[in-house]
């Protein structure tokens, strides 16, 4: 047999193991018309830091998602390989034979007529890869380099209608975010110089302040361009300010041409999730799906383990019908919502309606572990300061902050946590989230799984099991599981089997649904003041009785209040996000676990 036979049947093998795999995968295949976020993937243990402090935690950043013959790619930094889907909710990784993608930063991605092309090596002098069949994970390359001046950072590759190729890029609280046409045929070849776009103007626009709430006087990022073409109207989507903050956001600038002049979009940013349980939206990637609806995927940060530790949130986006204004809903925005298969009435409103049942709701267990070791140490780079978590109590499970978790002190199939409801509801869906406490893990073992039961009772002594996961084999760190019915219960158990880390680790037990009793009033009293500083505003309203908490809407049109933030008790919010050439609107609604109140009058700001 000559060299070049055992070559193709061994390259036949590897593509058939790929394809089972595959095939495999979609045995398990969920029947949702649901989505919760986080995306819950197998997420990979970062590898690449271990040599540093060998902290171990995982992530998903960056996403660059395409929509290659009907079928969805999510590219996500230093994953050692990327996912496929069909629908948006099965979500298969495929490991791809090529060194290339273990290390894999902010990759590029986009689709030239039969495949796809691909960038993102982390030197910033990376080759573009390219495959016809993306789906085994089959990627050749000629090592065709794009050599720009500088490198390449965050880079963003961008197919016209009229076949032209254009690369924009950069990762930087000092250049600004750069564009250059390539040959479309020799992707190394830049056609033409360089050109610098726009640059971050923190003093105009009070969103793009760095910092937590954007309270810090660092100099802020700007990187993670993404470049849209909407009603020949270019849309060049960019992120800001620092990734491991409540306030990573995108935004975006627009044009008649590729290459520029662009402006700055006076509605900016487009996705701002500063609050609710898992916070962040910012560098990400807008897709338009197989019903022609769009859909953005961003980066969400925990920042708990490592600052760098983020997972991957996806929301209805698209662009207003009167005047082209791009938008990103992020509203209840890690609630369920609809996917895309399910039709709704108005794509932007996809939420189910479906209520936090759990929050703050009585919970117990027979495995707790109030105190122990901090999980890492501090980090102050680029004004990041890790907050010590030493509280590790069973409320913690369902306080509706990700950065907090339960520890168990064991790890067997004994343990169990039980919340109560207080009342009976109709339970549509559940959530579980995993957390890495004093992990060891690293890179993408095949070994990860998390095994359990879900069960129900309406008297806390006669159960039913609703989910049976326990023989599961599958990866599911932010396991979202809906109901083929829903269950009337007051009480909801959680059976652990087993788990791979050493410790079971859970940050938020989560049960959604629809109570039976009344919604909360409109907040009534509904006050604004503009300060002196006209990047922010103070919003006050009273309380409202029976109220879990508020969600409080603006923009820049009265019938386009496109950016909210969900919160928690508190009848307030400083809004630090406002650009001061602009006038403003804002209204506020109150919820809790039977439904949303009617919003209050719209209030507005000169």
């Amino acid at each position: 047999m000559t060299s070049s036979q055992t070559n193709s049947i061994f390259f036949f093998l590897v593509l058939l193991a790929q394809s089972l795999v595959f095939s495999q995968s979609y045995l398990f295949k969920k029947e949702f018309k649901t989505y919760c976020n986080p995306l819950d993937i197998d997420y990979s243990y970062m590898s690449h830091y271990r040599a540093r402090n060998n902290v171990s935690y995982r992530s998903g950043a960056d996403p660059a998602v395409v929509n290659f013959k009907g079928q969805y790619y999510l590219f996500v930094t230093r994953s050692h390989g990327y996912w496929s889907s069909k629908d948006m909710s099965n979500w298969v990784f495929i490991r791809p034979q090529s060194w290339y993608f273990n290390g894999s930063n902010a990759p590029a991605a986009a689709v030239q007529g039969d495949k796809i092309i691909l960038m993102g090596d982390p030197s910033g002098r990376g080759a573009v890869i390219e495959s016809r069949n993306p789906e085994i994970g089959d990627w050749t390359t000629n090592f065709a380099v794009i050599n720009v001046p500088g490198g390449v950072q965050d880079p963003n590759l961008f197919l016209d209608d009229d076949g032209k190729v254009y690369l924009y890029e950069e990762s930087s609280n000092k250049w600004p975010i750069r564009g250059v046409e390539l040959d479309p045929d020799n992707f190394y070849i830049p056609k033409g110089e360089q050109t610098d776009l726009f640059n971050l103007d923190p003093k105009k626009h009070g969103w793009e302040r760095f910092g937590q709430d954007h309270k810090s006087e660092l100099k802020p990022f700007i990187e993670g361009p993404w470049m849209m073409k909407h009603n020949g109207t270019y849309y060049l989507e960019y992120g800001a300010p620092g990734t491991q903050w409540n306030v990573y956001a995108d935004g975006v600038y627009t044009s008649q041409d590729p290459l520029g002049p662009f402006a700055y979009a006076p509605y900016n940013p487009i996705s701002y999730k500063p609050g609710g349980f898992l916070k962040g939206s910012g560098h990400g990637s807008t897709v338009k799906d197989n019903q022609g609806n769009y859909w953005h995927f961003a980066t969400m940060a925990i920042s708990v383990n490592y600052k760098f530790e983020r997972r991957i949130g996806m929301y209805p986006a698209g662009f207003e019908s009167d005047n082209g204004q791009m938008y990103v809903n992020t509203a209840y925005g890690d609630y369920p919502h609809y996917l895309p298969e399910t039709e709704v009435e108005h794509h932007k409103n996809r939420f189910t309606g479906w209520m936090l049942l759990s929050y703050k709701k009585p919970v117990k267990t027979n495995s707790p572990l109030v105190q122990g070791a901090p999980n890492v140490v501090d980090e102050s780079e680029n004004g990041y300061m890790q907050e010590q978590i030493t509280d590790f109590a069973i409320d913690r499970i369902n306080d509706e902050e990700i950065r907090s978790y339960w520890v168990s002190e064991a790890n067997n199939d004994s343990i169990y946590v039980t919340i109560d409801l207080e009342k009976v509801h109709d339970v549509h869906a559940v959530q579980i989230n995993f957390q890495d406490y004093k992990s060891t893990i690293f890179g993408r073992p095949d070994t990860l799984r998390q095994q359990f039961r879900l069960l129900t009772s309406l008297d806390g002594k006669q159960w039913k099991t609703i989910a049976d996961y326990s023989k599961n084999q599958r990866d599911m760190p932010h396991g979202y599981i809906e109901l083929k019915s829903p269950e009337t219960a007051r009480y909801i158990r959680y059976d652990h089997v087993y788990c791979t880390n050493t410790y079971l680790a859970i940050s938020e037990l989560r049960v959604f649904g629809k109570g039976k009793g009344k919604v909360p009033k409109t907040p009534k009293n509904f006050r604004v003041k503009r300060q002196s500083d006209r990047r922010n505003a103070d919003l006050t309203w009273d309380p409202v009785k029976k109220a879990t908490g508020y969600v409080l809407y603006w923009g820049i049109s009265p019938d386009k209040l496109n950016l909210s933030v969900l919160l928690y008790d508190t009848p307030g919010y400083q809004l630090r996000a406002l650009n001061t050439d602009q006038t403003y609107y804002y209204q506020v609604e109150a919820f809790n676990e039977n439904g949303i109140s009617k919003r209050s009058d719209i209030l507005s700001t000169d």
